[in-house]
């Protein structure tokens, strides 16, 4: 493993209604998996939605490229949320008026990479590219938005849940394809998962637990 942190999480705490979690830790280094497992309600999205930069953390910060974040000017964060973070969602966010290609071609302009052929074929959706959002599955879909975000070449891939409409032959495939992709690349991987088969598939994992980040792998 190649041991140079391309994010640090330092001492991140955050609460709603309740507290979530309190004085979190987290290195992530190029080439490495993360997983962050716990029980439902104890604060996975909310943490992986910190560290992609999608919400301010009440304490903390979250180092990438020597800056926090979220002292960045605005325009600055879009354009790292554009090109080096990469965010696969539990909801696909696909744009349902075009076709599974199209959707590709958005990802390609707006990161000015080549789509990968051989990266459908391994996602195991290169059949189905002239086919609209809506005649798609659950599953086809959920490997859509990975390869819309494989295709601009991010450093840092966030997932949330992402084999979580798929059934577990495609789900090893789907992980091997991620698990590749950031050797290759030099990329890094955080994932949330509540299936513990794949998340100890990764270098690292975490638990949150007690409002602590606990490592168990």
């Amino acid at each position: 493993m190649n041991d140079q942190p391309i994010l640090h999480a330092k001492n991140i705490s955050h609460k709603f209604d309740y507290e979530l979690f309190n004085n979190i830790n987290l290195t992530l280094n190029k080439k490495e998996s993360i997983a962050i497992i716990g029980k439902s309600g104890s604060g996975k999205s909310t943490l992986l939605n910190i560290i992609s930069s999608l919400l301010k953390p009440n304490i903390g910060e979250v180092i990438f490229d020597n800056k926090n974040i979220y002292t960045i000017k605005n325009k600055n964060l879009l354009k790292i949320r554009r090109g080096d973070f990469g965010i696969i969602f539990q909801a696909h966010y696909l744009f349902r008026g075009f076709t599974a290609s199209e959707n590709l071609q958005i990802a390609q302009f707006l990161s000015d990479e080549t789509i990968d052929d051989n990266l459908l074929e391994k996602l195991g959706i290169s059949h189905v590219l002239h086919q609209g959002i809506g005649e798609l599955s659950g599953g086809q879909q959920q490997r859509l938005s990975i390869a819309r975000v494989l295709t601009k070449k991010p450093k840092i891939i966030f997932a949330d849940e992402p084999t979580g409409n798929l059934d577990k032959d495609t789900a090893h495939d789907v992980m091997n394809t991620l698990f590749e992709y950031i050797k290759s690349n030099d990329a890094g991987l955080v994932l949330v998962t509540h299936e513990e088969d794949i998340a100890f598939k990764c270098d690292k994992v975490y638990k949150l637990v007690d409002l602590e980040l606990q490592e168990i792998k």
